[in-house]
């Protein structure tokens, strides 16, 4: 069985408040994002439980979100039999998509749909949490305003399918820990779910990321980026998450082609 985890973007990011177990309160809105991943399984005993290609991922498998979610289940269904996982990466990590999220979510919709687990979305959403704070979106994957760390989900009306989009993939990435470090906690003047249901051509002006200026101050190349977005045509334009990807909203099919030129990015008409 195959599935095909997509990634997601940030419109707009507050850090509200840092809490009391290390973590921050945040607000945003989750909008799935078209670049995707493949995943597939198969009842499989293999002494390498996970095959990769595509892009590298660092670290040991044994960490990697997918092996953990089918451990957290086979934790809780002994009857689980062993399984081969082939998982082919193209969302660029440490960028502030969520790709590994995505991953270990989409496992655990995958193993109830192949084992008959029958998992109820509440259920899901529990163990999706163990995994992190960004698992639980790609549970319901639907533009979301999120609250909490991340995991407190509230389905919007947002539908931006009539606009075309860029995703640019700079070299640098953005260390999510130190980004945090960088910001001043503080409630938004205005509530972020009120701006994205405005026009998406007011958002220039009020829908912000406020990862963006630290970040930027460090790594002025990716506001370099989301200023060349703007000179292009971009009706809106952003760092997602952390970073370090920009994105831009043009007008449908009105994507420059120069774009493709100047950044490796992804396009979306």
């Amino acid at each position: 069985m195959i599935s095909f985890p997509n990634c997601k973007i940030n419109l707009g990011l507050h850090i509200t408040r840092k809490r009391d177990d290390g973590f921050h309160d945040i607000q945003t809105v989750f909008y799935p994002f078209q670049v995707k991943d493949a995943l597939e399984i198969t009842t499989e005993n293999s002494t390498e439980p996970l095959t990769i290609s595509g892009l590298p991922i660092p670290g040991e498998t044994s960490n990697n979100l997918c092996i953990r979610a089918y451990h957290l289940l086979k934790r809780d269904f002994p009857e689980l039999p062993a399984i081969k996982i082939y998982l082919h990466k193209a969302i660029p990590m440490g960028a502030g998509l969520g790709g590994g999220s995505a991953d270990g979510a989409f496992m655990l919709t995958l193993l109830n749909e192949k084992f008959g687990l029958k998992l109820s979305t509440d259920r899901l959403l529990d163990y999706s949490l163990q995994l992190g704070s960004d698992c639980p979106f790609f549970i319901i994957n639907k533009p979301c305003f999120a609250t909490g760390r991340g995991e407190m989900l509230e389905t919007v009306p947002i539908n931006l399918s009539n606009y075309s989009w860029v995703l640019v993939q700079p070299e640098e990435q953005v260390n999510t820990a130190w980004a945090f470090s960088e910001v001043t906690p503080a409630q938004p003047q205005k509530a972020l779910k009120e701006i994205v249901m405005q026009p998406v051509e007011t958002w220039k002006v009020m829908l912000t990321n406020d990862f963006e200026s630290p970040v930027f101050r460090h790594y002025p190349a990716l506001k370099e980026i989301k200023d060349n977005l703007y000179e292009s045509g971009a009706i809106y334009a952003s760092m997602t998450g952390s970073g370090s990807c920009v994105y831009g909203i043009f007008p449908k099919g009105k994507v420059p082609s120069t774009i493709s030129s100047m950044y490796k990015c992804f396009i979306l008409n």
